[in-house]
């Protein structure tokens, strides 16, 4: 027969990609093969090359804009020492995540990504059951995660205003929920733009933040005036605590920085099927994008542990309200301040619209798998753009429903905003153990870390694991109703909520809910039998 492909005893049908869903014909090039063999037909086109898709990758970390956003857990908690040492604590760690996560990516690259693996991995007795949770608990944080960004950038934008007013502005709640609502509706038209547009732009996007981030490295130090530069000595070793935390568990608790702008490992994983050689570009991605953006950020760190000057009660409490902004001020002066700081805030409205395309892709893949209420709705490729625009607002939709809790307080929507870290940790351990101790075998991609592989995954766990606690506790040690963290209930009532939604009677997803489902049909060369559902057939992969 014309055009067929044998892959462990079957046979892969047709010659091209035709994206109707009641077709089994799939192209019988090398990346629809092997997504082919993941039980998938190529409906996405492959328009990332292996540079477009890291530079999504760092675009979306946005390394200034994320240190601006989480200055606040470094400053208070020890100052210069912990903006120096405390990054450089966390960046071995935070590259043994990437490459765990990146041998898994080599593995099995589909915009499923976590709940596929570990399906694939874990004992077939908790299996269904772990794959629901972690695939819920990613699309929470993937969500969360647009949230995060939009309501920091609409934050940042107003700062622009206080320099720009001579810090005689200072927005309200409203206001700046009604900036990130225009954020919000700006980056799901960005997400619906066609993959190809969206590749080409991240070469943009990367000049971007490469070129911001080394201007302040460079120019910072050369614009700072001798009156707030700090010694060597300060830089690297000035302990200046004003948590009210004891000075060891302030160091500790000031990893919530790094941990916070070097997250979203999986965002290359997610845009795997847009992908060209996927299994050799997404692992690189993954693993070089965070490289570049540990080494990059402790550089920044480095620059402000040198330029903020000495008085940081003064930074934390200025009018300005950004504590990046404010050190910026103070040493580029208001036309230079502002020059910069538009281009953070570009750079950030970056990461907000990754944000979008990255979680719309984990809905996708999702409800192609039946796991999310009007899946069947969900579940529809754009004819001619070729994205699931339904899916990018639908997660724009969420988003906004997430943001609605701001203007309860600070409590409530720091609570839902930290939930995305920590529900991602979730979903990033519950694969990897699968992966460890499911029993299942494993079979490596391209990448792959050898003997390594078990070890790396063990201190990724333990590092997480550590990670998901020091993220439970407030900012200082006697908080008040409104300065308490709430994220471990929040987290635990989600976790609660999708158990329910599980174990439900009769409507529950244990009654239907069977793993990854196969949507090409592999015909049997001799028999002609269809393989059905991935969780019927576990070798198919």
């Amino acid at each position: 027969m014309e055009g067929e492909r044998k892959f462990d005893g079957h046979t892969i049908v047709s010659s091209r990609l035709i994206d109707d869903r009641n077709t089994s014909s799939i192209r019988t090039d090398g990346e629809a093969v092997v997504l082919a063999q993941l039980g998938y037909k190529q409906e996405f086109r492959r328009e990332f090359s292996m540079v477009e898709v890291f530079c999504f990758a760092l675009s979306t970390i946005g390394i200034l804009p994320s240190i601006a956003s989480v200055l606040t857990f470094s400053i208070p908690n020890g100052g210069p020492y912990t903006l120096v040492w405390g990054w450089a604590v966390c960046m071995p760690f935070l590259m043994i995540m990437a490459v765990t996560l990146a041998e898994l990516g080599s593995a099995a690259p589909t915009s499923g990504g976590l709940y596929y693996w570990t399906f694939k991995y874990a004992s077939p007795r908790w299996r269904q059951l772990l794959s629901w949770i972690v695939g819920y608990c990613n699309t929470m944080a993937l969500v969360a995660a647009i949230a995060s960004v939009d309501w920091s950038c609409a934050i940042q934008i107003f700062a622009a205003v206080s320099i720009a007013l001579d810090l005689t502005f200072t927005p309200t709640t409203r206001q700046t929920f009604g900036l990130f609502v225009a954020l919000l509706l700006c980056h799901g038209l960005a997400a619906s733009l066609a993959s190809r547009v969206i590749a080409r732009l991240q070469w943009v996007y990367i000049c971007v933040n490469v070129f911001l981030s080394l201007a302040v490295i460079i120019a910072l130090p050369t614009a700072t005036p001798i009156e707030v530069k700090n010694s060597a000595g300060y830089a690297f070793g000035g302990v200046v605590n004003i948590s009210g935390w004891p000075n060891g568990f302030a160091f500790i608790l000031s990893f919530l920085a790094p941990l916070w702008t070097i997250s979203g490992f999986d965002a290359s994983v997610h845009i795997s099927e847009e992908v060209s050689n996927a299994r050799t570009a997404v692992p690189f991605a993954m693993v070089s994008s965070s490289a570049v953006a540990c080494l990059i950020g402790w550089g920044i760190n480095i620059a402000l542990a040198f330029c903020m000057g000495s008085d940081l009660q003064a930074v934390m409490s200025s009018p300005i309200g950004q504590p990046l902004a404010t050190i910026f001020f103070n040493s580029f002066g208001k036309r230079g301040t502002l020059a910069i700081w538009s281009l953070v805030i570009f750079a950030q409205v970056i990461a907000g619209a990754n944000a979008v395309i990255i979680s719309s892709r984990q809905t996708f893949a999702f409800a192609r798998d039946g796991a999310f209420p009007f899946s069947s709705y969900l579940y529809h490729m754009h004819p001619r753009l070729h994205i699931p625009v339904r899916c990018v607002w639908a997660c724009a939709f969420i988003a906004l429903i997430l943001a609605l809790l701001a203007l309860g307080g600070t409590a409530a929507s720091s609570a839902i905003f930290s939930i995305g870290i920590a529900a991602q940790y979730t979903a990033y351990i519950i694969p990897i153990s699968s992966k460890l101790f499911g029993g299942e075998k494993w079979i490596p991609g391209p990448f792959s870390l050898g003997r390594w592989s078990r070890p790396a995954g063990i201190v990724s766990i333990i590092w997480m694991v550590f990670s998901i606690t020091i993220f439970t506790f407030p900012a200082t040690p006697d908080p008040s109703s409104t300065t308490m963290n709430w994220m471990i209930v929040v987290l635990s009532a989600w976790i609660l909520l999708c158990l329910v939604y599980y174990y439900f009677p009769v409507y529950g997803g244990i009654h239907w809910f069977v793993g990854p489902k196969a949507n090409v049909d592999i015909v049997n060369a001799a028999a002609g039998e269809d393989i059905g559902n991935l969780g019927d057939e576990k070798d198919h992969t």
